[in-house]
């Protein structure tokens, strides 16, 4: 896992990223309502909806919009009837591709998710067709920072329970099993760490190297799947050259 960084995926599309924070905000805040409706509101007894503030944070969600989408779950959990739903297929090349979706309409989702996929040179496929080259990980991301010694940080991740550590060009990536998670994040939290992003994802085994051709096309699959409304996350394991910006 050390041997490659996610980030450099990332960060091409930090600026398109920056433009859909609004949409992003309303897919944190439905998580924050399942976190809310599965364990309640109680933050010291729900690791869940920890793990979604902390997720809140790293975006540069603002304090009273994660209050207020608190208060709004907890208030009118009757309302609250999303079904979490997990697609499986292929993109260009042949990539990989896992779309977790939060909906109330599981029909419109599903021929949504399709039709983006069928669009952009990939197919969906059954399920459980690609989630066996992917292992669900809690990763989190730090930006290097000159007051930032990497010894330190290390060995702060590694006492905590983190499984793998990783310094890259221009962060440094901390890798736990998903139930340390919340541990390694909140005691790196407390020691003053502060995170680009912090959330449990899914981390390829193995990667598809992309041209420039088949990255295009492979991003606006991405894109569009994450400008749908129903879409909560798009894990992929293409790998973008270096030259390409999205």
């Amino acid at each position: 896992m050390s041997g490659h960084s996610k980030w450099h995926n990332i960060q091409a599309k930090k600026s398109k990223v920056d433009a859909k924070r609004g949409k992003i905000f309303t897919k944190i805040g439905k998580e924050i309502a399942i976190a809310v409706k599965n364990g309640g509101a109680n933050l010291d007894a729900n690791p869940r909806l920890r793990d979604v503030i902390a997720k809140a944070k790293a975006n540069n969600m603002p304090k009273d919009s994660i209050e207020r989408a608190i208060k709004k779950a907890s208030g009118d959990l009757a309302g609250v009837n999303y079904e979490e739903i997990v697609y499986e297929g292929y993109g260009p090349a042949g990539v990989a591709v896992i779309v977790e979706v939060l909906t109330d309409n599981k029909n419109r989702s599903a021929g949504n998710v399709r039709h983006l996929f069928d669009k952009f040179g990939g197919n969906l496929g059954a399920s459980g067709c690609v989630g066996w080259m992917f292992n669900k990980k809690g990763q989190i991301v730090i930006e290097k920072k000159e007051d930032i010694d990497e010894d330190e940080i290390m060995m702060a991740a590694l006492d905590a329970g983190a499984e793998d550590f990783s310094a890259e060009d221009e962060v440094y990536e901390i890798y736990t099993e998903p139930a340390e998670f919340s541990t390694v994040r909140e005691e790196l939290e407390k020691a003053g760490y502060e995170f680009l992003s912090a959330e449990i994802t899914m981390v390829p085994d193995n990667y598809v190297e992309l041209d420039m051709d088949k990255a295009t096309k492979m991003q606006k699959l991405i894109d569009s799947l994450e400008d749908d409304d129903d879409v909560q996350n798009v894990y992929h394991n293409a790998d973008f050259p270096e030259e390409f910006e999205g």
